[in-house]
């Protein structure tokens, strides 16, 4: 009798643990987005240029888009402690509590009128900064101040006038 007690407490114990569960379950990811907030890269490179930078809020994100003229570039997007600007080594001041560095693997033949503020991301729930970090032997390079380290992703499209690198940032885990 007090074998089967002993072990009747010990599942008991193992149960309350959550070892054993007959309704164990993963969390339920935010907006089901699995993203993590590792590096992601793209090797391609191309000549075809950035001609533009923009951004949009979604219910779940907040993105960043980089317009090319030509066929899609490949990236390096990771977060970094202090993102500074390519040839010159200067450190673009960010605002947030992370930044991301954005490295797109094509030129850019134009530099923004506002290189703090490259797109206006006032209101934003993720996004706090967007600015320029130069285009430099053939690679642009944007500094993105985030509200804290989140799950981004990275991908390309490519459209009917030239092609897209996308970067979207979580607005929670």
């Amino acid at each position: 009798m007090r074998r089967i007690h002993v072990w009747l407490a010990m599942l008991a114990l193992i149960a309350g643990i959550g070892l054993i569960s007959p309704t164990a379950s993963a969390a339920t990811p935010y907006c089901g987005i699995y993203w993590g907030s590792q590096d992601k890269s793209n090797p391609t490179m191309v000549t075809s240029p950035v001609t533009a930078v923009r951004s949009g809020r979604h219910e779940c994100f907040d993105r960043i888009v980089v317009d090319l003229a030509g066929p899609a570039a490949g990236y390096r997007v990771g977060y970094v402690p202090a993102v500074y600007e390519d040839g010159s080594g200067f450190l673009v001041p960010l605002r947030g509590g992370a930044y991301l560095q954005v490295v797109v693997l094509a030129p850019a033949y134009w530099a923004p009128a506002n290189r703090g503020e490259v797109v206006d991301v006032t209101g934003y729930r993720t996004l706090r900064q967007v600015a320029w970090a130069n285009s430099f032997e053939g690679q642009t390079t944007i500094g993105v101040g985030v509200r804290a380290r989140l799950p981004f992703r990275v991908f390309t499209l490519d459209g009917p006038n030239g092609s897209r690198v996308v970067l979207d940032v979580a607005h929670q885990w």
